[in-house]
């Protein structure tokens, strides 16, 4: 039997716990053609030719061969705007973006901020009388799933089935050919699930507006038109699940990488205001998405020594790419005081993550706060377990215990 690619080691289950060991040798070579014809871009300069070449689409119904298991059915139902290319992508994220931030409802977020703190501090109160924690189940995944519900108008009581559709959609998620159709199926079948119930919010809205985002994706109208029902549905299902699972990995990556190095978690506890370079840090270091997958190129592209042809597949390892020497100094270091950050995090060009302020705040809060108000937290395992995903990466749980829990400061 043929050894694996670096890159299928990487995607292997065994190696989520640690996939940077592999990823170095991953950009000896910055464009790898895989065995079933995807090619792999690792290196930092490269992603980033991609991400702002015209040549590449987003849209997977460009691909020369639908992979096995995948056709246009099954792709059409999940075809949000991150799923396709200018102008319907453009359209889309103008009418979205317009009731979410600036410049026509630049208080959406900020205006947000004292609820985020809100929630953060009786998420930790509630664990006062604890020795333990989950950081996924307790802190990590309520405070983004409260505010991303909050923001688009989905009732309180209905947010715990949000976990059970976002979980089994990410789940799906990733490159590999291990079970592609069977995850494919789970992927459609969730997402009709997904898009009855929150067609039935857009039906209420319609007859009774509100002021959440939900409301102005029914009701506007400008010069881009407006957006059919279908539309609303896969925008509203696309910022529920990107809207907080990214987030949770997030925190999670960023309290396991503080919790292993405990100097830095003391500095961030003795200088709060450390939060902010923390946070960009902790993107770059241990990301929560790992590649975009989702790729295909349009025409014959030469890059990193290589041509990729038209109709093929394209990975981004966006993780990879944050960790170029070439990019960075010391990449596997994680240093908050590093004078150049640039990275992937977020991704970039046209399909530059709209939430990453949302994200960013909701991460400093959370952390920020776990390290202020928890005495002694130390991990109880590592690694932890993490979750199947290759793509959006992160632990399932991560068990801390702790001596007790400050009270919040009054400036907080």
């Amino acid at each position: 039997m043929a050894p694996q690619s670096v890159f299928k080691q990487i995607i292997d289950p065994d190696s989520r716990a640690d996939p940077y060991q592999f990823y170095s040798e991953l950009r000896e070579m910055p464009v790898r053609r895989e065995d079933d014809g995807t090619y792999v871009v690792s290196t930092y300069r490269e992603i980033v030719d991609l991400l702002h070449d015209p040549r590449i689409s987003s849209d997977r119904r460009n691909l020369a061969r639908p992979a096995p298991g995948e056709d246009e059915a099954d792709v059409m139902p999940s075809l949000s705007f991150i799923g396709l290319d200018s102008p319907e992508h453009d359209r889309l994220r103008r009418l979205t973006m317009r009731h979410f931030g600036p410049p026509h409802t630049p208080g959406r977020v900020t205006g947000l901020i004292p609820e985020m703190k809100r929630i953060v501090t009786e998420l930790i109160d509630g664990i006062a009388d604890r020795d333990r924690i989950d950081v996924v189940d307790d802190i990590a995944y309520p405070l983004p799933v409260g505010v991303i519900c909050r923001i688009l108008g989905v009732p309180h009581e209905d947010e715990p089935r949000f976990r059970v559709w976002a979980e089994a959609i990410v789940e799906t998620l990733g490159p590999g050919e291990v079970d592609r159709a069977a995850r494919e199926k789970r992927r459609v079948e969730t997402g009709l699930q997904l898009s009855e119930y929150l067609k039935g919010l857009v039906d209420a809205r319609r007859s009774t507006p509100n002021d959440d985002l939900l409301t102005g994706l029914v009701t506007y109208e400008g010069p881009d038109g407006r957006m059919t029902p279908e539309e609303i549905v896969r925008t509203a299902g696309l910022l529920l699940i990107a809207g907080h699972e990214t987030t949770v990995n997030l925190i999670t990556n960023g309290m396991l990488t503080l919790l292993r190095n405990p100097e830095m978690l003391e500095r961030l506890r003795a200088e709060p205001d450390m939060i902010i370079k923390t946070v960009e840090e902790l993107l770059r270091f241990d990301p929560p998405v790992h590649f975009l997958s989702s790729r295909v190129a349009l025409a014959d592209i030469e890059i990193g020594g290589v041509t990729i042809p038209a109709g093929s597949p394209i990975v981004l390892a966006l993780a990879a790419g944050s960790r170029d020497p070439a990019h960075t100094p010391n990449p596997d270091d994680f240093d908050p005081d590093r004078p150049y950050n640039e990275h992937l995090g977020f991704g970039g060009g046209v399909h530059y993550c709209f939430g990453a302020p949302l994200a960013r705040l909701e991460a400093q809060f959370a952390i920020g706060q776990l390290v202020a108000r928890l005495r002694n937290p130390r991990l109880l395992s590592d690694p932890p377990p993490y979750r199947p995903s290759s793509t959006l990466r992160g632990p399932r749980h991560l068990m801390i215990a702790y001596d007790g829990v400050l009270p919040a400061a009054p400036s907080w």
